[in-house]
């Protein structure tokens, strides 16, 4: 993989943020994946409280940090802290934090949308650890890009503190148990969900792409950066080399304009 990319991630306190540094080293000595921890005020799984999650301030603080670490693109990588605020709320979300960062901006949420768009899916089935409320506005923002989700089932955890305690055996399960057959890719939405030292075998349980939000969050923000080579061992979204959503941009408008055409 080339050399000098390094990607960002703010992640909102602590669950499965080991994900990225392991994912890191399956793409190569050239690949950087640092986190920064933002604030949680209250660890739910509720429309209120994530929407204070993904709010301005939190988001902004973790920007000089970033600064710091020299980062060539940003992912808040949180899939419920940016689709609560709807597709034109977290666009704005991003570019706001594109602006603060000087660097291109995107969140997991839009990650899934550009991931589903570069492997040409169409129809997908969504296993999600939210209650059921919460889990619907996911769907509804897949399908704002394009994306019909023909099945969306729901864990109803409340806490990403209790998604991030779930094991291999556990996260096998619940892909298993709620796929589709009219799918042609399950979606695993929560950051706090530990998924990439399981990646190729869900998608070997499943035969079938699966994508997961830390994998799609490493993967949205390393094609921002321009990084466009392809990985073993990071399921068949990293295998598979296409051309990106958006080239490298200061804000969401570019990418958020390829993901309508």
């Amino acid at each position: 993989m080339a050399a000098g990319h390094t990607v960002g991630l703010l992640y909102p306190g602590y669950a499965a943020e080991d994900d990225f540094p392991r994912l890191a080293l399956r793409l190569g000595p050239g690949v950087r994946l640092p986190v920064v921890h933002t604030s949680v005020g209250e660890d739910a799984h509720r429309v209120d409280a994530l929407l204070d999650l993904g709010g301005e301030d939190r988001l902004a603080a973790g920007v000089p940090e970033l600064g710091q670490l020299g980062v060539d693109a940003v992912v808040w990588a949180c899939t419920s802290g940016s689709f609560v605020f709807g597709w034109a709320g977290a666009a704005e979300q991003a570019a706001s934090l594109s602006r603060l960062a000087g660097v291109p901006a995107t969140s997991t949420s839009f990650a899934f949308v550009a991931a589903a768009r570069s492997l040409d899916l169409q129809r997908v089935a969504v296993a999600a650890t939210y209650p059921q409320d919460v889990a619907e506005h996911f769907a509804k923002f897949l399908g704002a890009g394009g994306i019909e989700v023909v099945s969306l089932t729901s864990r109803g955890i409340v806490t990403a503190a209790e998604v991030g305690r779930l094991g291999r055996d556990q996260v096998l399960e619940l892909a298993a148990a709620n796929d589709h057959r009219d799918a042609e890719a399950l979606l695993l939405p929560d950051t706090a969900m530990h998924t990439v030292a399981w990646l190729d075998e869900l998608e070997a349980r499943l035969g079938k792409p699966v994508l997961t939000a830390n994998q799609v969050s490493a993967w949205h923000g390393l094609r921002l950066a321009g990084n466009q080579a392809t990985a073993e061992g990071a399921g068949t979204l990293f295998r598979t080399l296409r051309q990106p959503v958006a080239g490298p941009a200061r804000s969401m408008d570019r990418v958020e304009e390829a993901f309508r055409r």
